[in-house]
C-alpha cells in the first residue's frame, strides 16, 4: 500500500510540473504589449491606414473591366463641345516673367498638364489631369465669359508653362514628351467632370497621407464630391510620402506667435475622417491642422515630431491639401489598369464625365 500510495503522488507530481511548463510556455509565446498603447498624446504615431466603407470595391486590382465605349450621340456632344471650346483663348498672366501670354483653350490645358504633372506619368493618369484642369478653367468661366478668359499661371489658379520654357527644361526630350501630352489633351476634349450637370470644383494634390481629405475639413466648405476615399497606393509610389522638417524652437514659436516653452504642452485635439490632424493646442493656443501647416510650411497637415535640445523635428505624411485627386494616386491606379474616368470616379465622388455644358455653344458664332 506505501509502495502504491509512493507512484500516486509522484503521478500528481509530474502532472501538476508538466501543467506549470505549458503554462510558461503559453505566456511566452504571446506577443509584447505594443508600446503605441502607451504613447503620449503630444507625439502620436501616424494614423494607420484601414479602408473605409467609401472606398471603391478592390480599387488597385490589375486587369479591371475596361470602360463602356460611349455612345454615339455622347461622342457628338463632345465633338461639339471641342469646337466651342477651341474657339476660346486663355489669357495666362505669367507672374515671374512679368508678362501675358494668350493662348488657345486646349494648349492651355496642356501647358498646365506639363506644369501640374509628371510627363513621365501614365497616360490614363495624364488624361485624368487634362479633364481636371479643363474643368477648373470652364468653371472658372461659368461666372463670367468675358474673353479672353484671365488667370495667372501660379497656384492661385493653375501651375502653367509655356511652351518656349518646356523646350528649355525638356531640351531633346521635348517631342516625345510633348506629343504625350497632347494625347491625353486630344483624348479627352471636350470633356469635363460634373456634379448634377454643373463643372465642379476639380482640386487635385500630389501625394495621399493613405486617404484623401474631406473639403470642409481643410477648405471649410463642405462638397459632396469631395469626400475622404481610400489612395493607398502614394504609401509606396511617391517620393514625397514622409519628409521630415527641422527648426530651431525660436522659429517655431515665431512662426505659431507663442511662448517660450510652448513645445512642451503641443498635443493633438483631434483627427479628420482623412486621418489627418484637425486641431492642435500649442501652449494657450489652438490651431487648426490647415493653419499649423501652413504656418511652419509643412508639406501636408498629418504629421508628428521629436523635440533635441533647442530644435523640433517634424515628420509630414503626404503632401498637399489633401483635397481631391491624389496625383500619385491617379498614376498608380493607371499603372494596375484603370482608366482617366474610373480614376476620376474614384475621387470624385458621385460625378460624372461629360461634354462640356450648352452654353459654351454661344462660342460658335
Amino acid at each position: 500500500m506505501k509502495i502504491v500510495g509512493y507512484k500516486v503522488w509522484f503521478v500528481i507530481f509530474l502532472a501538476v510540473m508538466m501543467g506549470v511548463i505549458i503554462l510558461l510556455r503559453g505566456q511566452a509565446s504571446l506577443p509584447p504589449q505594443s508600446a503605441s498603447n502607451h504613447d503620449p498624446v503630444s507625439n502620436p504615431r501616424p494614423v494607420a491606414i484601414k479602408p473605409p466603407s467609401s472606398a471603391v470595391p478592390n480599387p488597385g486590382k490589375t486587369g479591371t473591366t475596361a470602360p463602356q465605349e460611349p455612345s454615339a450621340e455622347i461622342r457628338q456632344q463632345e465633338a461639339q463641345a471641342a469646337a466651342a471650346l477651341a474657339k476660346i483663348n486663355i489669357s495666362v498672366q505669367l507672374v515671374s516673367m512679368k508678362r501675358t501670354e494668350e493662348v488657345p483653350l486646349e494648349l492651355y490645358v496642356r501647358g498646365v498638364l506639363a506644369g501640374e504633372m509628371p510627363a513621365d506619368f501614365e497616360l490614363e493618369a495624364l488624361k485624368a489631369q487634362a479633364i481636371a484642369a479643363r474643368t477648373y478653367i470652364v468653371r472658372h468661366m461659368s461666372k463670367g465669359l468675358e474673353e479672353p478668359v484671365k488667370i495667372t499661371d501660379t497656384v492661385q489658379d493653375q501651375v502653367y508653362i509655356p511652351l518656349k520654357e518646356l523646350k528649355k527644361r525638356w531640351g531633346a526630350d521635348t517631342e516625345e514628351k510633348l506629343a504625350k501630352l497632347t494625347q491625353a489633351v486630344e483624348e479627352t476634349a471636350g470633356q469635363i467632370i460634373t456634379y448634377k450637370g454643373e463643372p465642379i470644383e476639380a482640386l487635385f494634390f500630389s501625394t495621399s497621407n493613405g486617404y484623401t481629405e474631406n473639403s470642409e475639413d481643410y477648405w471649410g466648405n463642405p462638397l459632396p464630391y469631395l469626400k475622404s476615399v481610400a489612395s493607398p497606393w502614394d504609401v509606396a509610389a511617391s517620393p514625397k510620402y514622409k519628409q521630415r522638417v527641422t527648426m530651431k524652437l525660436s522659429e517655431f514659436y515665431s512662426r505659431l506667435g507663442v511662448k517660450k516653452g510652448a513645445e512642451k504642452t503641443l498635443s493633438i485635439l483631434g483627427y479628420t475622417e482623412g486621418r489627418r490632424v484637425k486641431k492642435v493646442k500649442v501652449g494657450s493656443k489652438e490651431f487648426t491642422g490647415r493653419e499649423f501647416r501652413e504656418k511652419l510650411a509643412l508639406g501636408s497637415s498629418q504629421f508628428t515630431w521629436d523635440i533635441n535640445g533647442n530644435q523640433i523635428e517634424l515628420t509630414t505624411y503626404g503632401y498637399g491639401h489633401g483635397v481631391g485627386m491624389s496625383q500619385w494616386g491617379a498614376d498608380a491606379m493607371a499603372k494596375r489598369g484603370r482608366s482617366a474616368k474610373q480614376i476620376i470616379a474614384h475621387y470624385y465622388s458621385g460625378t460624372k464625365v461629360e461634354a462640356a455644358p450648352a452654353w459654351l455653344r454661344r462660342f460658335e458664332s
